[in-house]
């Protein structure tokens, strides 16, 4: 609804109000705010009306008003009730709170959690605990759905700790829930491109304006189904000389911590004598001279340890804001999706690609699960996709 639909002033006492409808209800609804036309009572009566507008979305509409009643004082402002009670804002709270973690999780949990969470609470309108439904209603409409849920639950706990630690003594997020998403079905979370897409995307990655350097870095992915981790860890040392075993013994994501594969296990990965992935990789090898066992084999444009961020740019694309103007710059893959070549599926499609189609390739599925470093259960119950087993399979 347009602002004007809901929000107008009445003429009987000159005080702004609020009207509007509910689909599967029929009769409009009004709140009084009590408030006189001013700027400021404007902005408050536009938080007021996005959170009805969130609760309805939500299906948690609150049909008798109580929830949304104005409180004004005597001079129509409305100050936060709580604010006193807070001496501490939320990113200081969450600095204190991730300290304390880092003493009983791993250096990547962290990093991939706690920090990138840090980085969320920046760009936050306000980062005042006492108004804290502005901080909800604000990450539901400049969020995803399954990303506001994640982040206000851990807004909580960090609040949660915060007042057994004797900091704060009220959590202002603990009633601010919102319904958690449902998970994706498994067949969606494990679909895999078909060859043809898988060499589309990879012959747009060697010719790509800006994204060709990453190109052998997506082949090695396609080509033996690692996780990106464990790609990003690889150094020359793990691949033989003649570059028909890889050994497959560590991962590492964000900043520079390593530790070992998902499930713990040291493997190899057999390379076919004249592949493919053998000529790519004799290819890229360091000639004997500046040849470094622990030198990464696949590094960011600018020299950096690839991670998911760096990737999540150059394959789906990358996010900037310049004033109120928002502007997203596709990646490779993504661009792939606007011209209707493929579907979009997370990088992480990679991997499913290669078991599944080394399953449809008559590979038998613990021969497949030694590869790619899983369980034989694994590749059962994800990679054995009848759809594609049934149809022609071009030269694997």
């Amino acid at each position: 609804m347009s602002e004007d639909k809901w929000i107008s002033v009445d003429k009987r006492n000159n005080r702004l109000v609020i009207r509007f409808w509910v689909n599967g209800l029929d009769k409009q609804f009004f709140l009084g705010t009590g408030l006189t036309d001013t700027p400021r009572n404007r902005e408050l009566v536009r938080i007021k009306r996005d959170m009805i507008a969130t609760d309805i979305t939500l299906e948690r509409f609150d049909a008798t008003l109580t929830s949304y009643r104005f409180q004004p004082t005597r001079n129509s402002i409305i100050h936060p009730r709580s604010a006193a009670s807070y001496s501490h804002e939320l990113g200081d709270l969450w600095q204190r709170f991730t300290e304390f973690k880092k003493s009983l999780l791993e250096p990547t949990t962290i990093a991939t959690r706690y920090q990138s969470t840090a980085r969320y609470i920046n760009k936050l309108p306000t980062q005042s605990l006492s108004r804290a439904p502005e901080i909800r209603d604000w990450l539901l409409k400049n969020t995803t759905h399954g990303m506001a849920w994640e982040l206000l639950v851990g807004f909580s706990e960090c609040c949660n700790w915060a007042i057994n630690s004797g900091l704060i003594t009220q959590n202002p997020f603990e009633k601010l829930k919102i319904k958690k998403p449902k998970r994706t079905s498994q067949d969606e979370d494990f679909r895999a491109y078909t060859l043809e897409q898988r060499d589309v995307i990879i012959k747009a990655f060697e010719q790509h304006r800006v994204h060709a350097h990453y190109a052998n870095l997506v082949k090695f992915l396609f080509w033996t189904g690692a996780r990106l981790g464990e790609a990003f860890a690889l150094t020359w040392g793990d691949v033989q000389q003649n570059s028909t075993r890889i050994v497959i013994n560590k991962s590492c994501n964000f900043l520079d911590y390593k530790k070992g594969t998902k499930n713990g296990k040291r493997r190899i990965f057999p390379t076919v004598e004249g592949s493919r992935l053998q000529q790519m990789l004799i290819a890229m090898r360091p000639a004997p001279g500046t040849y470094n066992p622990s030198e990464l084999i696949f590094r960011s444009k600018e020299g950096k340890r690839v991670n998911s961020d760096i990737m999540q740019n150059f394959w789906n694309g990358v996010s900037s804001r310049s004033g109120d103007r928002k502007y997203f710059y596709p990646g490779v893959v993504r661009e792939l999706e606007s011209l209707g070549q493929l579907h979009y599926l997370k990088p992480y499609s990679t991997r499913h690609t290669f078991a599944t189609w080394a399953i449809a390739n008559g590979h038998t599925p613990d021969r497949v699960a030694l590869w790619i470093g899983d369980e034989v259960s694994t590749v059962l119950k994800h990679y054995c996709h009848p759809n594609v087993v049934d149809s022609e399979c071009p030269d694997f």
